[in-house]
C-alpha cells in the first residue's frame, strides 16, 4: 500500500481501488470532485459516481472526506489490466470563488485477478469476468433454455445484453440502450464489466440461509450466424440491515454460499479496508458465529477503527460507526469467484450523557457550573444567561468567564464562572431556610458537525448563602447623630441594640433617643451626652463623639455587625466620665476675666491640680477620679465623685468662686472600686457641671437615666472602652498599682445572710475612708467564716486589724447554724 501526503491530502492504493482522503479543514463543507481524462473533465454527482465507479463518503469524527474509484471506473488510464492511472480535481469554493487542485495516482492491483470478482460498494456494485468464462454461472434448465432461444431468434449480430429476473420477460438490449437505462458495460483487454447502482429494475432481492442478497443477472450474448458467445455477468451483494439488540458489538451477517453451487472456502474481514482472518480478529476482540449456514460477525464500539459521532434527533445522541470490509473466496473446483464487500455499520442511538455540576461555594460569592462529558465532535456556538445570549468568542468579561479543557477520555469539559453580584443572578431571600437564595439560569447550545444540527442543555442552579446583617447609614447632625436603615425581608432575624439593650421604643423614650419607624425605613437620632456615647479628643476646640449600634443574631445574641460613627461637636461646656476612672471637664469660666483674673490660674480642690489648657474663658481639666481631693459618696445606689474647680473673682482679695463637677456611676455596673487601688465600670459615667450662684454660670448638665432591666437582652461581658488619653503628668499623682474587686450585686447586701450597706450609703468620705470601709466589709465576712482566710499581709499594709475586729457586726441566729457559710460576694450561702 503507498500513500503521499500532500497539502492535506492522502491518496493510497488498494487491490481494486483507489483511495484519496482529504482534511474536512482543508477543503471545508463546499467542495465537489472533478474525474478526468484525455477527453474532457466530468463532475462527480451523486447518480453519476454510482454509474462509473466513484464513492465518495464524509467521516466527520475523524474530518475527512474520502474518494475511492475502482480500477474500472469511467476514466481511469488501464494498462493491461495491470497498471491503472486516475485524475482527478478536488474544486473548493471559498468566499464565492473556486480554487482547484490536481490529484493523481497510479497503481497496480497487488494480487491478481480471479477469474470473477464482484465488489459490492456502499452505492454500487461491480462485477468483472475474465473474457475466457464463457459457461453460464448456476443457470437453471428452464432459464437457460429460454435464454438459448432468445439468442438464436435475435436477428440483431452485434453484442446484446439480456437480464434474467424470476417471474418476468426477458428482453435483449443492445448495450447502449443498457448504458442508457444507468448500466455500465465496458470490455477490457482480458476482462468484462458491469457496473449498476443498487435498485435497478431488472435486480432483485432473494433470500440466502435467512439473510436478503440484491442479485443483478446479465447474459452478453453474441451471435454470428450459428456461432453464439455467451458471457454470465451473474453479481449478488449481501443487503443485511443488522438490527442492533446488542448493547457492545455492530453486527454483519452473509451467507456462506452467495451463489448456487458455489461455497465459501475462505474469507477475511475488518475495517477501513484492513483485512484479518477470523483468529486475528477473534483475538482483537471481534465476535464470529455460525447462522444458518452463515456468518455473523460482531464488531466491537471501541474497536481500532471506529468512530464515535454525535447525532440530534429530538435529544443529543451518539453512535458508533464503522466502514466494514469484508472478502470471501468462493470456488465450485476449478473457477474462482471473488466478492469484496464494503459497508458502513452503526450501532444503535445511545442517549449522550451530559451533565452538569454545581460547583460553587458560599464563601466564594460565585456560581462555578462545570459542564461534563462534551463530545468532541461539536462546539459551544451560544451561552445564555438568565436569556442573554453570548456567542463565540466567549471572552471573559466582568459578566462571566469561561473555560475549557481535554479530559482524559477526549470528551471536553467547559466551567462557567459567574459573580453573586451579576445582573444574570436572581437573589431573593427565602423565610423558610433563613437564607439568601442565588439563583442562575444557563443555557448551553452545541451544535455537531458537520450537520449543523444544534441542541440546547438547559440548566438552573441554586446556592443558598447566609444572609448579611443590614447596614446603618450613619450621618452627623449639630447635635447628634443619626442611623438609618431600609427595611429588608430578612429583617426578622436579627436584633438592635445600644450596647447589650434592645432598641426598641421604650428604650428610645427613656434615654431620649427619637426614633421612627415605618414600613421603608428605620430612623434613629441620638442627641448628644445620651446614653450609649463615647467622647475622644477633647479639647477647648472641641471634642469627638462615637455612638455605636449593634447588629445581634436573634437567636444567639451575637454581634454580627455594627455601626459606628464619629463626629465632630463644639461645646462650652462639658464634663465626661471614662470607665477607667477619668474625669475630664471643659468648664466656663468667663467671670474671672470681669474681675481681672485668669482660668489659667484655677484649680481644683487640690491646688496641684491645674488646668491642661485654658483660653481666656474656659479651662480643661483632666484628672483620675481618686485624685485632686475628689470626695466620694453613695447615693440610692449611684456611686458620685465630686470636685470643685476654684477661680478668685478679684486679683486684688481673697475672694473666690467655684464650679462644682460630679461623675456618677450605677453601682451595679462597677467591676472595681477604688481609693489607692484600680477601678474599672462597665458603663461610662454621667457627669454635670454647676457653678457657684457667685460665678453667675448656668444651672449645668442634667443627670441622664440609666436603662431599666426590663427591656435588657441576656447580658454579655462588654468590652472594655479605651480610655481617655492622658495629656501629661499630673503633680503629685501616684498611677495605682494593685486593685480590689468589689462584688457586682453590692446594691443587694441587704439579703440575708450578708451585712447591711448602711454603713456606706449616704456618707461624705475622703477616698481613704472609703476604701477602708470597703474593705472593713469585706474582711469583715471573711473573719466571720474563718480567721485562716484573713489576708494578714493586706491588714497589715493598710493598718486596719484593729478595724475589721471592732466593726464585725454580730451574726443572727440563722447565722449562727453550725456548718453553714455565706458567700456574700457569690449571692448564695452554703452549709
Amino acid at each position: 500500500m503507498e500513500f503521499v501526503v500532500w497539502t492535506g491530502v492522502r491518496t493510497e492504493c488498494h487491490e481494486r481501488y483507489f483511495m484519496i482522503a482529504i482534511d474536512l479543514s482543508f477543503t471545508g463543507h463546499n467542495f465537489y470532485f472533478e474525474a478526468v481524462d484525455g477527453t474532457g473533465v466530468f463532475p462527480i454527482t451523486e447518480q453519476y459516481a454510482a454509474q462509473c465507479g466513484y464513492t465518495v463518503t464524509i467521516l466527520p469524527v475523524p474530518g475527512l472526506v474520502e474518494l475511492r474509484a475502482s480500477f474500472f471506473s469511467c476514466h481511469t488510464i488501464n494498462q493491461n489490466d495491470n497498471v491503472f492511472t486516475a485524475k482527478f480535481n478536488l474544486v473548493v469554493k471559498r468566499n464565492d470563488l473556486k480554487e482547484q487542485y490536481a490529484l493523481n495516482e497510479t497503481c497496480s492491483p497487488p494480487v491478481p485477478w480471479s477469474p470473477r470478482e464482484v465488489s459490492c460498494e456502499l452505492n454500487y456494485l461491480e462485477v468483472s469476468v475474465h473474457s475466457d468464462v464463457l459457461c453460464p454461472l448456476g443457470l437453471k434448465r428452464n432459464t437457460w433454455d429460454s435464454t438459448m432461444e432468445l439468442v438464436y431468434g435475435s436477428a440483431t449480430p452485434g453484442w446484446q445484453v439480456v437480464f434474467v429476473s424470476e417471474g418476468k420477460e426477458m428482453k435483449p438490449m443492445s448495450l447502449e440502450e443498457a448504458r442508457s437505462v444507468g448500466y455500465t458495460l465496458n470490455m477490457t483487454d482480458s476482462r468484462l464489466v458491469l457496473r449498476a447502482a443498487y435498485g435497478q429494475p431488472h435486480s432483485f432481492i432473494t433470500m440466502i440461509d435467512g439473510v436478503a442478497v440484491e442479485v443483478l443477472h446479465a447474459i452478453l450474448f453474441s451471435r454470428q450466424d450459428w456461432l453464439v458467445l455467451l458471457i454470465d455477468l451473474v453479481s449478488a451483494c449481501t443487503m443485511h440491515e443488522p438490527v442492533n439488540r446488542n448493547k457492545a458489538y455492530m453486527t454483519w451477517e452473509t451467507p456462506m454460499a452467495l451463489y448456487p453451487g458455489l461455497l465459501t472456502t475462505n474469507f477475511s474481514f475488518g475495517l477501513n479496508g484492513e483485512l484479518w482472518e477470523p483468529s486475528v480478529a477473534e483475538e482483537m476482540g471481534y465476535n464470529l458465529s455460525l447462522v444458518n449456514a452463515g456468518v455473523k460477525i460482531g464488531i466491537p464500539y471501541n474497536a481500532d477503527g471506529t468512530y464515535r459521532r454525535s447525532v440530534v434527533d429530538g435529544g443529543l445522541f451518539y453512535l458508533y460507526t464503522g466502514h466494514f470490509y469484508m472478502e470471501q473466496i468462493a470456488s465450485n473446483g476449478g473457477s474462482q469467484t471473488r466478492v469484496r464487500t464494503y459497508r458502513k455499520l452503526s450501532s444503535p442511538l445511545i442517549k449522550s450523557s451530559l451533565f452538569t455540576e454545581n460547583r460553587s461555594g458560599p464563601d466564594e460569592q460565585m456560581f462555578t457550573v462545570y459542564l461534563g462529558n462534551v463530545p468532541d465532535d461539536v462546539e459551544l456556538v451560544s451561552l445564555q444567561l438568565e436569556g442573554q445570549e453570548f456567542t463565540p468568542p466567549f471572552v471573559n468579561s466582568s459578566y462571566y468567564t469561561l473555560e475549557i479543557e481535554l479530559q482524559p477520555n477526549h470528551t471536553y469539559a467547559y466551567t462557567l464562572k459567574v459573580g453573586f453580584g451579576s445582573p444574570f443572578v436572581l437573589r431573593r431571600f427565602s423565610p423558610e431556610k433563613e437564607a439568601m437564595e442565588n439563583k442562575l439560569s444557563i443555557v448551553f447550545t452545541i451544535m455537531v458537525s458537520p450537520q449543523s444540527e444544534t441542541y440546547s442543555y438547559h440548566t438552573t442552579v441554586t446556592v443558598l448563602t447566609t444572609v448579611p446583617p443590614p447596614k446603618f447609614h450613619a450621618s452627623c447632625y449639630e447635635s447628634g447623630i443619626t442611623f438609618k436603615l431600609d427595611h429588608q425581608p430578612s429583617d426578622f432575624l436579627w436584633d438592635i441594640t445600644v450596647g447589650s439593650n434592645l432598641l426598641t421604643p421604650e428604650l428610645a423614650s427613656e434615654q431620649g433617643y427619637k426614633l421612627s419607624n415605618d414600613s421603608q425605613t428605620l430612623q434613629l437620632d441620638v442627641p448628644l451626652f445620651t446614653y450609649g456615647y463615647k467622647y475622644e479628643n477633647i479639647s477647648l476646640d472641641g471634642f469627638m463623639g462615637i455612638f455605636e449600634v449593634l447588629v445581634r443574631d436573634r437567636k444567639t445574641f451575637k454581634v454580627r455587625t455594627s455601626a459606628v460613627k464619629t463626629c465632630p461637636f463644639a461645646a462650652k461646656e462639658i464634663v465626661v466620665c471614662s470607665k477607667d476612672g477619668q474625669m475630664t471637664v471643659v468648664a466656663d469660666l468667663s467671670k474671672t476675666t470681669e474681675y481681672g483674673g485668669a482660668p489659667l490660674q484655677s484649680t481644683l480642690l487640690d491646688e496641684s491640680c491645674a488646668p491642661r489648657a485654658a483660653d481666656k474663658s474656659r479651662a480643661l481639666f483632666t484628672f483620675p477620679l481618686n485624685s485632686c481631693n475628689t470626695r466620694v459618696k453613695l447615693v440610692q445606689d449611684l456611686l458620685t465623685y465630686e470636685n470643685e474647680i476654684l477661680y478668685s473673682l478679684n486679683a486684688t482679695t481673697p475672694s473666690t468662686s467655684n464650679v462644682l463637677v460630679q461623675c456618677r456611676y450605677p453601682l451595679a455596673g462597677l467591676h472595681l472600686l477604688f481609693a489607692k487601688y484600680k477601678f474599672q465600670s462597665e458603663l461610662v459615667g454621667f457627669g454635670n457641671i454647676r457653678h457657684s450662684l457667685k460665678s453667675g454660670g448656668g444651672g449645668g448638665i442634667p443627670f441622664p437615666t440609666f436603662p431599666t432591666q426590663k427591656i435588657s437582652r441576656p447580658t454579655f461581658r462588654p468590652t472594655v472602652s479605651r480610655p481617655v488619653k492622658q495629656m501629661g503628668k499630673r503633680i503629685g499623682y501616684k498611677s495605682p498599682i494593685s486593685f480590689l474587686k468589689s462584688s457586682r450585686r453590692f446594691q443587694t447586701m441587704h439579703r440575708s445572710g450578708a451585712p447591711h450597706n448602711d454603713l456606706l450609703r449616704g456618707e461624705l468620705i475622703k477616698d481613704h475612708n472609703l476604701a477602708e470601709m470597703i474593705l472593713v466589709q469585706f474582711l469583715s465576712e471573711l473573719t466571720a467564716m474563718t480567721e485562716e482566710n484573713t489576708e494578714p499581709r493586706l491588714e497589715e499594709q493598710l493598718g486596719i486589724r484593729e478595724t475589721v475586729m471592732r466593726r464585725q457586726l454580730p451574726l443572727t441566729q440563722r447565722e449562727r447554724k453550725a456548718g453553714c457559710r455565706n458567700f456574700f460576694w457569690k449571692t448564695f450561702t452554703s452549709c
